[in-house]
């Protein structure tokens, strides 16, 4: 016999006697729909209100302004779309009709849109040039299109305003090519005529025409509004929800906020916020510094929800320089922070494994398809991780692989005091989901501890990071150094 032959044989035997792999555990339900995952892996989207109002000085315009006010000199979709992209926002969101009912796209259904200002001569479509850009950049696009209407006679009208508005939603999920988020919201001024919207049609048709797309509104019923206009989660955040204690314009904002950790349906939340204190463009009005940024961040990303920010295009149709110099700052800060993981430095062990594939050293590789699984029916959840120098450290980072549910409620985290040799709390936390971050005071040791306290199903987790932000107040020293100071020595260090 060959030898090829004896080689042959024997990698069938060793093949034949190898330890078949151990399964996965069973996901907890409710679970992400695929559109609801690729959402959440985008983790910031950049709205932009434009519209009559950039022109008029207005927030919420009466629907009465001429069309005639509608003229951007130098409106440039592509620049909106690169300055989303170089920023990080994996999607944009336009706001084709306000609640005004100006249409920023040449409507078959009304005379209040484009096709009636001078701008391009009464041939442009910004939904067509914004969407032409996004497909060329190679980032989502999404749609908002009000159900107020200060300007349209059938307001007020049930059945007759149903059909105008569905018209409408027709025309912009099948004239723009692949829609990745439909935007809605109940924002209706006092006084205004009653009006019953017909959602549960609206949401029919939405996934019918555009099935890749999640809709976003108070209520979901794929993505929820987190109860405020502030950008801020509950520190408590659940993707799970019960979409029958919703009610779009008339929701809870604690419950929007904290989720429902007994919740039967997947609704993670979107939390929306301005660059600038209003939502439209206005002449006086300046960005938010840095600072609050990243803040925002922290309170939104970093509790297992998506940022939505607003940056609105001016008068001229571009993005301001002054709200671009702040993005790009945001840019730097955030990569400066956590390009770094320390724990990449650890080496890792846990106090169980499901099986070889489950292993600790998984919560290393970024991404959802690897995580640790300690053994079934265990009743202590640890992670350890041992440096072989002491490392300085203020933030955690913590995932779950939410493809297989949302299972966390409550863990923290310890360090060996490097004097005492006696473990120590630094900080706890309750829900993870896709991405918790937290931030305490600057700590310094060579182990650290991730103990799982509370959980609706074994834990799993499938990233860990550990780093040093510089920037935020719980990361500075007591020499008060700016973060424009120390942002520009990091950047040299970097480079460097």
């Amino acid at each position: 016999m060959s030898l090829l032959t004896l080689l042959f044989f024997s990698s069938l035997l060793s093949l034949s006697n190898s330890t078949p792999l151990k399964p996965h555990p069973l996901p907890i339900t409710p679970l992400p729909s695929s559109q609801q995952l690729q959402w959440q892996l985008g983790s910031m989207a950049m709205f932009l209100h434009f519209g009559p109002n950039t022109f008029t000085d207005s927030e919420w315009g009466t629907g009465k302004a001429d069309p005639s006010v509608f003229n951007p000199a130098h409106l440039n979709a592509t620049q909106w779309v690169q300055i989303a992209k170089d920023s990080g926002f994996s999607r944009v969101i336009l706001t084709a009709k306000h609640h005004d009912g100006f249409c920023l796209w040449p409507s078959d259904y009304t005379d209040y849109s484009v096709k009636s200002s001078p701008w391009r001569n009464g041939t442009g479509d910004v939904v067509a040039e914004l969407a032409s850009a996004a497909a060329e950049a190679g980032i989502g696009l999404g749609l908002y299109l009000s159900p107020w209407d200060r300007h349209d006679e059938a307001y007020g009208k049930t059945l007759e305003y149903n059909e105008f508005y569905l018209s409408q939603m027709t025309e912009l999920l099948t004239k723009y090519g692949e829609i990745k988020e439909v935007w809605l919201d109940g924002a209706k001024g006092e006084g205004e005529k009653d009006m019953e919207y017909y959602f549960t049609t609206w949401f029919s048709l939405i996934h019918q025409l555009q099935p890749g797309a999640v809709i976003f509104s108070d209520a979901g019923p794929d993505v929820r509004w987190i109860g405020d206009e502030a950008g801020v989660a509950g520190s408590t955040c659940w993707s799970l929800f019960n979409r029958t204690d919703a009610k779009i314009g008339d929701t809870d904002p604690l419950y929007s906020q904290q989720g429902d950790g007994f919740g039967q349906d997947w609704v993670p939340a979107e939390c929306d916020v301005s660059i600038r204190p209003g939502w439209f463009w206005h002449a006086l009005e300046s960005p938010k510094p840095v600072a609050k940024l990243l803040d925002i961040y922290y309170n939104s990303v970093g509790r297992n929800c998506l940022f939505l920010l607003n940056v609105p295009p001016n008068s001229s149709g571009l993005i301001s320089e002054q709200d671009i110099k702040v993005l790009k700052e945001f840019r730097e800060l955030k990569n400066s922070i956590f390009a770094n993981n320390l724990a990449r430095k650890a080496f890792i062990n846990s106090s169980s494994v499901r099986g070889g594939q489950f292993g600790a050293e998984n919560v290393l590789e970024e991404g959802l398809d690897k995580y640790w699984a300690p053994e079934e029916k265990q009743k202590e959840w640890e992670l350890y991780l041992e440096f072989r120098d002491p490392v300085s450290f203020n933030v955690l980072e913590v995932r779950e692989p939410i493809q297989m549910g949302q299972r966390v409620a409550s863990f923290h985290l310890e360090m060996r005091n490097v004097k005492s040799g006696k473990w120590e709390r630094v900080v706890r936390g309750t829900t993870v989901g896709f991405k918790r971050l937290l931030r305490f005071p600057r700590c310094e040791s060579r182990s650290l501890k991730l103990v799982v306290e509370k959980v609706r199903a074994d834990p799993l987790i499938s990233y860990i990071g550990i780093y040093m932000d510089k920037f935020s107040d719980s990361g500075r020293n007591s020499s008060k150094i700016t973060i424009t100071r120390t942002l520009q020595e990091e950047l040299v260090l970097n480079d460097s």
